[in-house]
């Protein structure tokens, strides 16, 4: 790690002209890498053929136990936390260019040195707990492969990536079973895989949800229904996967699920203030609501009834029914 380099890369971003947006990008690239250490990338045969059977196998139990027609993307990307920071400041950029096309500010240059150091942060300490991921590169245009491919190219459509030097620190911290702790992370990044080859509307649906929510933001305004569907919508994309994943993993999984869930919750006071600010706490209580909701669908009606969800926009369930599922199953399995 370079601090020194993190900082100047920051304070240098004032350099820019207002053509150069509110953000520097290339600043926080160097910046997020200079104070993220990559971690190691060194695979055994063993483990790569490892990240390979897992996600082969977690394709065919999800598909198996909960009834849904998808697959995967061609290209699985075992990653180092330089390689996911690579990738997540392209889709960062492309969920930023409205707003950054559109906002006018006062002072151009200490606005973008503000905004350059807040996604530095936020990008160097998720890069340094993010496990796994599954993107659907939302709000895409054009060829891609430029713009987000790293370590060995990406799909044009979907990407899932695994970040092996987290994972191994997880497992090491956690005192759990590498192997069967990378299966565990592999099964839920394959479920999100699965929620979005069933829907293939839900991508549409979640751009123009978050299109209208940053246009109005542009505008000096806020649509509260365009986030309220954001939020509920991402409820239950967080919400089945953590189902699905739970009834179609092949092995024992309640000590891996209760050590995660307090690895989410916890860690030491400048963590939990950064998840806080991150809003990592609203995509736990995604999570949490959102599973007892299927959890409850599938006890009442089975695992392949939940999918129904993903059957069109409709189907996805109102934040009334997120807390009461008799009332979606009548609504949506009379």
């Amino acid at each position: 790690m370079d601090l020194y380099r993190s900082v100047r890369a920051i304070a240098g971003a004032s350099e820019g002209d207002e053509s150069s947006g509110y953000i520097d990008w290339g600043a926080v690239t160097t910046a997020a890498k200079s104070a993220t250490d990559a971690g190691s990338l060194e695979l055994t045969a063993t483990e790569k053929s490892g990240y390979a059977a897992d996600v082969r196998d977690a394709r065919e139990r999800l598909r198996s136990v909960g009834g849904l027609d998808f697959d995967v993307p061609e290209t699985i990307e075992v990653q180092n936390r330089h390689h996911w920071i690579d990738a997540n400041v392209a889709t960062f950029r492309r969920v930023m260019r409205p707003v950054e096309s559109e906002l006018q500010v006062a002072f151009p240059n200490a606005t973008r040195v503000v905004n350059t150091g807040s996604m530095t942060v936020m990008l160097s300490f998720l890069a340094s707990h993010v496990l796994g991921q599954y993107d659907p590169l939302l709000l895409a245009e054009g060829d891609l492969s430029t713009e987000a491919g790293v370590n060995g190219g990406n799909d044009p459509e979907h990407s899932l990536y695994f970040v092996h030097p987290n994972i191994v620190d997880a497992a090491d911290a956690l005192d759990v079973d590498y192997a069967r702790f990378r299966r565990w992370i592999a099964f839920h990044e394959v479920a999100h895989a699965a929620e979005f080859g069933a829907a293939p509307w839900l991508s549409e649906y979640l751009e123009s949800r978050m299109e209208d929510g940053l246009e109005t933001l542009t505008k000096g305004g806020f649509d509260r229904e365009a986030f309220h569907d954001l939020n509920v919508a991402m409820t239950a994309v967080e919400g089945y996967a953590e189902m699905l994943m739970d009834r179609a993993f092949d092995a024992e999984y309640a000590d891996l699920r209760a050590k995660l869930d307090a690895r989410r919750r916890g860690g030491g006071p400048v963590a939990r203030l950064a998840r806080r600010l991150l809003g990592l706490g609203l995509k736990r209580r995604q999570y949490e609501r959102g599973a007892r909701f299927f959890r409850a669908v599938a006890d009442e009606r089975g695992v392949e009834a939940a999918a129904a969800v993903w059957e069109r926009p409709e189907n996805l369930p109102t934040s009334a029914e997120l807390a009461d599922p008799v009332r979606w199953i009548r609504r949506v399995d009379p």
